[in-house]
């Protein structure tokens, strides 16, 4: 009596041990033994990003429904986790680690902000932990735990600089580098003002300017580049985010500052940030991006056609005029190459679905075929520049041939070509 009661003791304690080895992460993979695979969605729902990243978190959720309606991935369905950071770049840091440490995702899809990304970007690091970031950027930096499925500078905002300076952009000869204060305008236009010196573009024709996040007083500064507009043909290159962007734009036209007298190119407004702007003031206003709704081809018609279908039956905000948007096509495309290359490695392991990002390909809705960089973790994306309409929709005006390789490090940087385009296991950052 007493071996058989030492028997079940041990093989009780034995049972615990294995539950135990499982919760901690010691045994199998938490994410791989349950019967779903959470993945973190981390996107602002409230404060001044809102405008912008609570269509990213509803296209992801899209993206998910899709995935779990035609099995899965590996057979598990894939089970959100969604939490709300609230323009608050600390609390960016404190959710991914709840993510990591207490909900055990596989994967985190989220962020708008540099500010928001260098806030996480050392809990990812730090817990091995795989983050898809869906917005263009400053560059400056690789990790091993990130995928940039937005735009590096060259796929942006040289492009959109090189436009303006052309005959077809306005052959503009003065520069206002007017942006939000903080780290991606701020590194952007450090890159931009060493490119426009490059092309022989004299310090008194740029003109830098900044606000804070949430600024509303735009009277001012549309004032002072009238007046700076003055000295010979100007363009305003705009990094303004979140919901800025409507009183920048309102000003513009209530100053009846036209397209055809100094072009305004805007790498953070796309069709969701000008839904709240009368636009047939801003006809003509530039927009440089690597994705635009009022593309025609067989990819985009789905995409839109499914993304109005979804807000629909979401009953989400303006589902009455769905709109898509470059950061929603780089928030779609990077989950659904995490699900492949999930398939390829035929694990979540972090490690293993890192090697297989590499080479992945997605048809994407801007009509290319985009491609994983084998090294550098950034997309392959073609760039579009497009002109905004009376509708608040954009109409592509300039192109490049086909996808363009990112750039991580600008050469327009100092001591950038020493630098190796391939995570090394360690972060990188400027």
């Amino acid at each position: 009596m007493s071996q058989r009661r030492t028997f079940i003791r041990r093989a009780t304690s034995l049972a615990g041990s294995v539950a135990l080895a499982g919760w901690l992460g010691l045994g199998a993979s938490p994410v791989m033994a349950q019967n779903t695979i959470k993945v973190g969605v981390l996107h602002s729902l409230s404060g001044t990003m809102a405008i912008s990243e609570t269509v990213l978190k509803d296209v992801t959720l899209m993206a998910i429904e899709e995935i779990n309606a035609k099995g899965g991935v590996l057979g598990k369905k894939l089970e959100p986790v969604v939490v709300d950071p609230a323009s608050n770049w600390p609390l960016f840091a404190e959710k991914a680690r709840q993510l990591l440490t207490q909900d055990k995702v596989a994967v985190t899809f989220g962020c708008w902000t540099s500010v928001s990304r260098k806030s996480v970007l050392p809990v990812f690091e730090e817990l091995n932990g795989l983050l898809f970031y869906p917005v263009q950027y400053e560059g400056e930096e690789l990790s091993k735990n990130v995928f940039y499925t937005g735009a590096a500078p060259n796929q942006q905002a040289i492009p959109a600089v090189e436009y303006l300076m052309s005959k077809d952009g306005g052959a503009a000869r003065r520069w206002v580098l007017l942006g939000t204060d903080y780290v991606y305008p701020r590194t952007t236009n450090k890159i931009l003002r060493a490119f426009l010196k490059s092309k022989g573009v004299a310090d008194k024709d740029i003109d830098e300017k900044y606000t804070p996040f949430g600024h509303s007083d735009y009277q001012t500064i549309v004032a002072d580049i009238k007046k700076f507009s003055a000295g010979g043909k100007t363009a305003v290159v705009s990094t303004i985010n979140g919901d800025s962007n409507v009183p920048f734009y309102k000003e513009l036209g209530n100053q009846g500052l036209k397209a055809t007298d100094v072009p305004v190119v805007a790498f953070s407004v796309g069709e969701e940030e000008l839904r709240g702007v009368d636009t047939k003031p801003l006809v003509g206003h530039l927009a440089a991006w690597n994705y635009f709704m009022s593309q025609k081809n067989p990819a985009n018609d789905e995409f839109k056609k499914k993304w109005a279908a979804y807000a629909k039956k979401m009953k989400l905000p303006n589902a009455d005029k769905p709109l898509t948007n470059d950061p929603m096509e780089a928030a779609y495309i990077g989950i659904n190459m995490w699900k492949q290359a999930v398939e390829k490695a035929k694990t979540t392991d972090v490690d293993k679905v890192i090697v297989a990002m590499g080479g992945q390909t997605f048809k994407a809705p801007s009509g290319i075929t985009s491609t994983m960089d084998p090294k550098n973790h950034h997309l392959h994306k073609a760039v579009f520049i497009g002109e905004v309409k009376a509708d608040g929709q954009f109409n592509v005006v300039w192109k490049t041939p086909g996808p363009v390789k990112a750039k991580p490090w600008s050469p327009f940087i100092p001591g950038n070509d020493k630098k190796k385009d391939e995570p090394d296991g360690k972060s990188k950052t400027s």
